[in-house]
């Protein structure tokens, strides 16, 4: 069992080695710093032990779809321009999914984190209604759901 001593910070520069293989042995230590040393067993954890490690990957967030649920009282025009100005899409993908409500009765527009989707909700149901439609109640209904993986 190898031990390495460790002085107090005032008597570092008198002893650095161990005491099996000390290339300073020559150097003389007096009575007071032998007994301020400490000695520590070689086999404590150094920080290349720390650092090999294996690191752990952070945990992902489960996904959430956004969905746009289908009415009768928003225009194709209305939903492309609300998927541009919250979401960012083009026209031709906001129009795809304006199709995609229409025909199926609903679309996935967004899948991200919980928060974030719950974000985009919400700006859905604030974003107002249709000003081209006259019985237009509001804006467009829209959920959020775990995503399956």
């Amino acid at each position: 069992m190898k031990l390495r001593l460790f002085w107090p910070r005032s008597y570092r520069l008198y002893a650095r080695a161990t005491i099996a293989e000390s290339r300073y042995e020559s150097i003389p230590v007096s009575e007071e710093s032998q007994a301020a040393a400490v000695a520590v067993e070689e086999e404590a954890p150094t920080v290349e032990h720390m650092t090999s490690r294996p690191k752990k990957k952070p945990k992902r967030l489960p996904p959430y779809h956004v969905i746009l649920w289908n009415d009768d009282d928003h225009t194709f025009l209305y939903v492309m321009e609300m998927l541009l100005g919250l979401f960012g899409h083009p026209p031709e993908k906001g129009y795809q999914i304006a199709q995609e409500v229409h025909l199926r009765g609903r679309a996935i527009v967004l899948t991200t984190t919980k928060e974030h989707a719950e974000l985009k909700r919400d700006q859905i149901h604030a974003y107002g209604k249709d000003s081209d439609v006259r019985n237009c109640k509001g804006s467009m209904w829209c959920t959020i759901e775990p995503s399956p993986q």
